[in-house]
């Protein structure tokens, strides 16, 4: 499966538009300040190009604001009463913004995560049982152990003097 090439600039200039709609009418500071928390981590991986941590927490954090968001929709999503047209306008606005951006952070968690194996993150989750992230070493070597070669006992890999002759002089 091919994956679009979206660039990180986009999904954080997107998931920024998207918060500051969603606070405008209903939304407690909470909300804000988690999400442009996130956001900030997301400006570092996009400062540090290299940076695999960075990519990688902008992946958690975006997927902790998934379980935060569902949490402040679910306490403070009730419309209050008497509020006139253009109040409740601003607020369905808001609530739809808020709603979406909710809905594209898993689209934007994948796309994060291939960014992460991209700059060369290599975690893997195994499914089976209990759930435990491993990183595979199998390509590296221990510093602990040296390799048992014949060089190993001449340690300046000095030729020794020796006569072809000498030992069948008989």
């Amino acid at each position: 499966m091919e994956i679009p090439a979206i660039n990180l600039k986009a999904i954080v200039l997107v998931h920024w538009l998207l918060t500051v709609w969603g606070c405008m009418a209903w939304l407690p500071p909470s909300y804000a300040w988690g999400n442009f928390s996130v956001l900030a981590v997301g400006v570092w991986a996009i400062a540090q190009r290299d940076s695999i941590d960075a990519v990688l927490m902008f992946l958690i954090g975006i997927a902790v604001t998934i379980l935060t968001d569902i949490i402040h929709f679910g306490i403070y999503y009730p419309l209050p009463e008497g509020l006139s047209e253009m109040n409740r306008d601003t607020f369905r606005f808001s609530a739809g913004m808020a709603i979406l951006g909710l809905v594209l952070k898993p689209v934007s968690c994948f796309i994060i995560y291939q960014m992460y194996r991209e700059r060369g993150g290599d975690y893997n989750v195994n499914f089976a049982g209990f759930p435990s992230v491993t990183r595979n070493r199998d390509a590296y070597q221990s510093i602990d152990q040296q390799d048992q070669t014949a060089s190993s006992a001449n340690p300046f890999n000095q030729a020794r003097d020796t006569k072809p002759g000498a030992a069948n002089s008989s």
